[in-house]
């Protein structure tokens, strides 16, 4: 399998804004390599500690698992993160933004290549599903988030597809809510914060 393959994770942007944010490493040699990449793959499948690796002004994300637990252990698809951004709650989702863990992926080939994607998708509240879409952006807008392991190099990369304001089928409140908080991201804010995410994810340690 070749780890380009990750690219099925992410979608054709076929309306709004596509984001797409890259970092990279290169260690000293293969064990050192292999070593950091699997801490980044590690990292993204644990989200509360994002906010660690972002920094104190960035969003919180808590794993909550499809039956509305929190869960103490790493992400799996079907998963939900439940977001606190700094600045007004939205209402659908009781004050906080979710997204659902749609596809992980994990391809090495033999020898020294191997990537792992992760994609999120801007989701309802799991507990109140009937209340639309709880995120400032769309049903369709997706994070999708590769690490990939070429020699002894390791880039992980971000690709924002569909990125556009959730105004649809919401409460007035939520529509200028979303409308202030995606005018934000657009302005380029959201690449800042995932811009931050993936050289903290790139950190030998957590702060440092």
């Amino acid at each position: 399998m070749n780890s380009s393959e990750n690219a099925s994770l992410i979608p054709e942007n076929k309306s709004g804004k596509a984001v797409d944010l890259e970092q990279s490493i290169a260690e000293e040699n293969e064990e050192e390599a292999v070593n950091t990449f699997n801490r980044v793959c590690t990292r993204l499948l644990n989200p509360p500690i994002w906010h660690q690796l972002t920094g104190t002004l960035s969003a919180d994300f808590e794993l909550q698992a499809a039956n509305n637990e929190n869960s103490k252990r790493l992400a799996m698809v079907n998963d939900y993160l439940k977001i606190n951004i700094p600045g007004p709650g939205n209402v659908a989702g009781q004050g906080y933004d979710w997204v659902k863990i749609e596809a992980i992926e994990e391809n090495t080939v033999p020898g020294t290549e191997a990537s792992f994607g992760i994609m999120l998708r801007s989701s309802p509240n799991p507990e109140h599903k009937a209340e639309g879409t709880a995120h400032f952006f769309k049903a369709s807008a997706t994070s999708t988030f590769i690490v990939k392991k070429t020699g002894t190099t390791i880039t992980i990369s971000y690709h924002g597809r569909n990125v556009m304001p959730n105004v649809t089928d919401v409460s007035m409140i939520d529509k200028i809510r979303n409308v202030i908080v995606a005018s934000g991201a657009a302005a380029g804010l959201s690449e800042l914060h995932w811009t931050a995410l993936l050289k903290g994810m790139l950190q030998k340690e957590i702060g440092g």
